[in-house]
């Protein structure tokens, strides 16, 4: 994990890099095509991380939660608060991106889009997409949902072996810590390849004649953006206003430092102390806080769900490709199981956005414009994954009936 001087450093470099390729992209235009090759190259480099990562984290998450058979009423609670409010993110993020149109107009330079964005999926081969003949075949083709969905079934049969099956556990643990130190050491090439992409996409469209255009598409997608954040927000205050009958502003105090800590961080993971902190201040029992929040921290993304939704519709509206109600529920679904491997630091919403791009068949280069406001959105995101464990802890401390 990354010491919060390090983070700022990278911070600070990214959002140079980002006014850099900016104003480079836009008085040298075509010249800033050569080193194109550089943001491919980090582009590349996310992709390369994205089997591991998923295997890794989701493997790591579900056997996290002990025996299958024996995860009793609390568990059973967590999991089914977790998977419907991800789930509701990912809702909420199709109809905000239906709603505005953030993508409509908005040119994110020359690649075409595959012939398999265009493919009409019925819901027979939706269900059929969930598994694969060859789990290793469908990971080198990128077909990740259903290396997903394997992994979740292969942790939840570790589960049930005990100590035979712990050594295993460990093994992924390993491989996951190693593949999250390999995402911290791509982010620091980061700045090189977001100047690379900014400045190189710019030049595909013309430079400075087309930035106007280009930026009230970015702040159309950002307001798109934070207007679901902000809609889920409201739904768990409210969830936890009828639930729980608590005060929801009172809630909130207690956990104003958490929830500033994982803004300025973007990362879930290094706020967990204060989130734990922040609940048990609010009278949340110790059951629940140390079974739900440790949880929640590796598995439920409710923020990060939400952006990717928006995201894929923004880049099928800039491509032009209108994507049909069955793939917008391959979206929701693929959505919404890439947030269980989503690692809890900051960026990771990047890696996992390829798998939902790849799931409809997007072009990849998409993702180029999008990081100039990433570093922030990414922020937004945060923040609401935390103050969904949060609520969820309370939630879950009611229901079990403390």
């Amino acid at each position: 994990m990354m010491n919060s001087t390090k983070e700022q450093r990278v911070l600070l470099m990214m959002i140079t890099a980002i006014v850099a390729g900016g104003v480079c992209g836009y008085f040298w235009g075509d010249a800033m095509q050569s080193i194109a090759w550089l943001g491919e190259l980090f582009l590349t480099s996310l992709k390369m991380l994205i089997v591991p990562l998923v295997a890794a984290s989701v493997i790591t998450g579900v056997a996290g939660l002990g025996d299958v058979r024996h995860l009793g009423r609390m568990g059973g609670i967590s999991v089914a608060y977790y998977a419907c409010t991800t789930l509701i993110a990912v809702s909420i993020g199709l109809i905000m991106a239906n709603l505005w149109q953030p993508g409509v107009g908005a040119s994110l330079g020359g690649a075409q889009a595959p012939a398999g964005a265009h493919h009409e999926t019925g819901f027979s081969e939706l269900v059929l997409s969930l598994v694969h003949p060859n789990i290793v075949e469908a990971a080198a083709s990128m077909k990740l949902l259903p290396l997903i969905v394997f992994c979740i079934a292969f942790a939840a049969a570790l589960s049930t072996l005990g100590e035979r099956g712990a050594p295993v556990v460990r093994f992924f643990e390993g491989v996951n810590e190693a593949i999250m130190t390999m995402v911290e050491w791509i982010m620091v090439f980061a700045p090189i390849g977001v100047f690379a992409l900014i400045a190189s996409k710019l030049g595909q469209n013309g430079g400075g004649a087309v930035f106007a255009a280009q930026l009230h598409s970015l702040l159309t997608y950002v307001l798109t953006v934070i207007s679901g954040l902000l809609t889920h927000a409201a739904i768990l205050c409210t969830a936890l206003w009828l639930i729980t009958r608590r005060s929801v502003m009172d809630y909130l105090r207690h956990m104003g430092t958490a929830l500033m800590t994982a803004f300025s961080t973007a990362s879930s993971s290094a706020t967990l102390p204060l989130t734990m902190e922040g609940v048990q201040q609010a009278g949340v029992s110790d059951r629940a806080r140390r079974f739900v929040l440790p949880l929640g921290a590796t598995v439920n993304m409710d923020g990060t769900a939400l952006y990717e939704a928006v995201a894929v519709l923004f880049i099928a509206q800039a491509y032009g490709i209108d994507l049909s109600f069955s793939q917008q529920i391959l979206v929701l679904l693929t959505a919404t199981m890439a947030a269980i491997g989503a690692a809890g630091i900051p960026e990771a919403g990047l890696v996992t956005m390829v798998i939902v791009l790849e799931a409809v068949g997007l072009p990849l280069e998409g993702i180029g414009l999008l990081l100039a406001v990433d570093w922030f959105l990414d922020r937004c995101r945060t923040t609401i994954n935390v103050f969904g464990d949060s609520a969820g802890a309370a939630i879950v401390d009611h229901l079990n009936g403390r």
